[in-house]
């Protein structure tokens, strides 16, 4: 992402948070393809991605006053709340998440032909893609189960038998990386 669209994202994000609506209009309609693919990407279901993208965005906007520009680009801000409100969803389905791989891969096909699935392998897509293979294997790992497969911490921790601190080390470390190679 261009340094000019982030700054137009900073001004859109405080026009929401004076309850601007077109300022609103104009966010999701910017931001929405990208966070509707971290949804589907992580609920694996088109109807659930639409409802965390929807419940997110009502989370945009009784919350926009809380963003702060100095802690975080707005887009990075929107892919947490939607990151995290589908990490919500899985937990509160009763077992949603229990699709199986074959279902999966069932239903993959039918994904190819959608647009998200075409946004998914766009330019930044590759650039995202070259700036993982240059982290260590740990970190890799580690920002794979937490944000592709919508593991928290916590749940990452159990899954590779490694302390919390240290998760969150790798975390922190292959993000800072991520953002200096990606250019944001």
């Amino acid at each position: 992402m261009t340094k000019v669209i982030s700054e137009q994202h900073v001004e859109l994000m405080q026009a929401v948070a004076l309850g601007d609506r077109n300022a609103f209009e104009q966010l999701y309609r910017q931001t929405s393809p990208r966070l509707f693919a971290v949804a589907l990407r992580m609920l694996r279901r088109q109807a659930w991605a639409e409802e965390v993208l929807h419940e997110s965005f009502i989370n945009v906007w009784n919350r926009a006053a809380s963003y702060d520009p100095q802690l975080a680009s707005p887009l990075t801000w929107l892919t947490h709340i939607v990151r995290n409100r589908a990490i919500d969803w899985l937990r509160g389905s009763g077992g949603h998440a229990a699709e199986t791989e074959e279902e999966w891969l069932d239903n993959s096909g039918e994904m190819a032909e959608e647009p998200t699935y075409q946004l998914m392998r766009t330019e930044e897509a590759g650039k995202l893609a070259e700036c993982l293979n240059h982290l260590n294997a740990e970190q890799r790992q580690s920002i794979v189960l937490a944000y592709y497969q919508g593991m928290s911490h916590g749940e990452v921790s159990a899954h590779l038998q490694q302390p919390l601190g240290t998760i969150k080390s790798w975390i922190r470390r292959a993000l800072d990386h991520l953002k200096d190679c990606v250019g944001l």
